[in-house]
């Protein structure tokens, strides 16, 4: 079963578009006059499709902090992220743990993660989860074979890599358990989806909690919190995980002051600037906890599995 990829022509070709930030100060000196300007970003929510428009605080402390002109760019899927890093165009980025697999795979030691997020509760993971609408007749895994089921994005770690990994574990090939899948572009365009009845489930994001206690945060609830569908709607009948939360990451060949900088801003955040914290949607009491290359390492052998697999015709294919 190939996976169809249903994003549009538009999102393939625009890389990055700007928001905010100045021209690089000439006056500028020692390391700060070697690094000019600090370039962030991010793709279209892999857990909140809003957040960067919201980000302009986010961009003013991290100016403040480093005293560098700082821009933020929002590519147009996971890919354009991890490119956009690799060619230099990016100091640091924003990104899930399989985009970081990639951008690693490509870059090696060059891209390394800085800081991610950890909840009130200590957690520092987050789930997939299968997710079909509540008024269907779906109520555990078995029921959706040869049913229809839509992919976040092929450098998604909870809507692509981790679940089709977990699922080969359990015995089931999501090539043939599944009637026909295809990618939707994101966690909100998958949500949609669902909704509208394109897909019988849709691989999804959940966090704040656990399978055992239910999940209280995630791709259903931040649309849920504008009001464009309701939580209820949707009913979880499978997870896998925990995969370490979303890192921070940076280009390692940047000054070693920078990195310094950049770190100590991010971990100082919630505790300096609370209302950024909170307008950038992260969730009351959390903080960030220090991340290293070897906190993927599930997550970078399961992507270079499903890799050497979609080579070898064993697996999705574009």
């Amino acid at each position: 079963m190939k996976v169809r990829k249903r994003s549009s022509l538009l999102s393939v070709l625009l890389l990055l578009s700007a928001c905010g930030g100045s021209s690089p100060d000439p006056s500028l000196t020692g390391w700060r006059k070697e690094v000019g300007q600090i370039r962030i970003g991010a793709n279209i929510g892999e857990e909140n499709p809003t957040a960067l428009a919201r980000m302009e605080a986010f961009r003013a402390y991290i100016a403040t902090s480093t005293g560098l002109p700082v821009k933020l760019y929002q590519a147009a899927d996971y890919n354009g992220v991890i490119q956009a890093l690799a060619s230099g165009q990016l100091e640091m980025a924003a990104m899930g743990p399989a985009a970081f697999a990639n951008a690693h795979a490509q870059m090696g030691d060059k891209v390394a993660p800085m800081l991610a997020t950890r909840s009130a509760e200590g957690l520092s993971g987050y789930y997939t989860t299968l997710t079909v609408r509540a008024d269907s007749p779906y109520r555990t895994l078995d029921d959706l074979r040869g049913k229809s089921v839509g992919y976040v994005d092929f450098n998604s770690a909870s809507g692509y890599v981790y679940p089709r990994w977990a699922l080969k574990k359990q015995g089931r090939d999501p090539d043939r358990f599944f009637g026909k899948a295809a990618i939707t572009g994101g966690h909100i365009q998958g949500v949609m989806a669902l909704d509208h009845g394109q897909f019988d489930a849709i691989f999804l994001l959940a966090n704040t909690g656990t399978p055992r206690t239910g999940f209280t945060n995630g791709s259903i609830y931040a649309l849920a919190a504008r009001g464009l569908v309701k939580a209820e709607d949707f009913r979880v009948i499978w997870s896998a995980g925990p995969i370490a939360n979303s890192p921070y990451v940076m280009r390692t060949d940047r000054p070693q002051p920078l990195k310094d900088i950049l770190r100590g801003a991010l971990a100082a955040m919630p505790y300096d600037d609370p209302a950024i914290w909170a307008d950038i949607g992260i969730g009351a009491g959390s903080d960030m906890r220090p991340m290293q290359t070897a906190d993927y390492a599930e997550v970078m052998a399961i992507r270079d599995a499903e890799v050497k697999s979609r080579r070898a015709g064993g697996s999705a294919g574009n």
